[in-house]
């Protein structure tokens, strides 16, 4: 009993940082998103790796395609012409779009993932005008201003990179979905004012040409396949500060199955042991932490249901949980269209995410091998994958 008393007074406490935490943030997207934007719109290239078919990738497309910015190009890379994404791009840059997108064919990565792959490649291949690359991936549907609000912070020429996030919203629901953006959220708050710790996401960044170019970027991808792990290490390396733009927290919209859910999220975590080794025992120990104070306290009342301390501690961090993800939610909500149902399961599922955490970084520890859009990898180190297998 005394064990689960200071495992639960300890999870409690940090259940109270974790709080304040979600108040910073709140306080971080409310400033932020008021603020007015800067004139700054150079020319910028927009590069978009695409592999496979997924739900609403039409839609997705067409929302990089009419953006509310003067002057840019959005180029489309994919490792083989017969890929089916490919015929869906052309057929958008058909019906109007040639003057500002095109197509690229990468070829198969042989020492490399094949999104960073094909990240190498398109970077070589952009217009010589340009000023910002832009990164972005198929399963996000951007606003009509996000790449006006992701470009407007490097005005500021120290900053290093401006980035979004992602926010799951589930389509039709269900629990593996909406398990899925309570998973997510939670790594959103990570992000905010301390420009030191952000970091840049692959699926919405921007970064100074001159920047890219300066820290030889495509360089560093070499051998690498997370194209954001790498690019924010090489940012800090220099002492160049992320800024996170609330603004551009981007949706992606779709469901998953219970399989697809396991394997998305023990795919992020293994990567990030990997990338971000530092932040995988804390992550572990965390987790680990949570669990057996919360779920321990129930199989607690199973035997002792005259229990108080069981009742009060597993009350006291389910609240404290639960707050952080309503106050999450809302300041989410400023920025994207969000519905009360999705509110409900932040609000109930924390505790599961929490469980699943525990799962993947276990998991984590174990192997070093994911899958990634039909492609079978083994993440020896930051800078060697080996490519076990590959579906047509």
């Amino acid at each position: 009993m005394y064990v689960y008393y200071f495992l639960a007074a300890l999870a409690t406490w940090f259940g109270i940082q974790s709080l304040l935490s979600g108040f910073r943030y709140a306080a971080y997207v409310r400033r932020e998103t008021r603020l007015p934007l800067a004139e700054f719109q150079p020319f910028v290239s927009v590069i978009v790796p695409a592999r496979g078919l997924e739900r609403g990738l039409t839609e997705n497309l067409q929302t990089l395609l009419a953006q509310d910015y003067p002057r840019y190009e959005v180029l489309f890379v994919s490792d083989r012409t017969d890929d089916p994404a490919v015929k869906i791009v052309q057929e958008l840059i058909s019906h109007g779009f040639s003057r500002i997108a095109r197509t690229i064919i990468a070829g198969p990565a042989t020492d490399s993932g094949q999104k960073v792959h094909n990240l190498r490649v398109a970077t070589a291949k952009i217009d010589s005008k340009s000023e910002v690359i832009v990164f972005v991936d198929t399963d996000v549907r951007p606003g009509k201003r996000w790449l006006k609000q992701l470009v407007a912070p490097l005005a500021d020429e120290t900053l290093g990179a401006s980035s979004g996030y992602r926010w799951f919203i589930p389509e039709r629901g269900g629990l593996a979905s909406r398990l899925r953006g309570v998973w997510n959220a939670s790594i959103a708050t990570a992000l905010g004012s301390d420009t030191a710790k952000n970091f840049c996401w692959g699926g919405s960044t921007a970064i100074r040409r001159s920047t890219f170019d300066q820290l030889k970027v495509n360089d560093r991808w070499r051998g690498a396949v997370s194209d954001d792990f790498t690019i924010t290490s090489v940012l800090k390396e220099a002492n160049f500060p992320v800024h996170f733009t609330p603004n551009c927290l981007v949706a992606s919209v779709g469901d998953c199955s219970w399989r697809e859910l396991f394997e998305f999220t023990t795919r992020q975590i293994k990567i990030t042991r990997v990338y971000a080794s530092h932040l995988w025992l804390p992550l572990l120990l965390g987790s680990a932490l949570f669990v057996l104070a919360f779920f321990g306290g129930l199989i607690l009342i199973g035997f002792y249901p005259r229990s108080p301390a069981a009742y009060i501690f597993g009350s006291i961090i389910f609240t404290l949980g639960a707050a952080k993800s309503f106050i999450r939610f809302r300041a989410v909500s400023s920025v994207l269209r969000t519905s009360h149902r999705d509110l409900l399961a932040h609000i109930f599922l924390w505790p599961f995410a929490s469980l699943l955490y525990l799962y993947n970084a276990v998991a984590a520890g174990f192997s070093r091998r994911i899958k990634w859009r039909g492609i079978t990898y083994e993440l020896k180190s930051p800078n060697e994958a080996v490519i076990i297998s590959r579906e047509s």
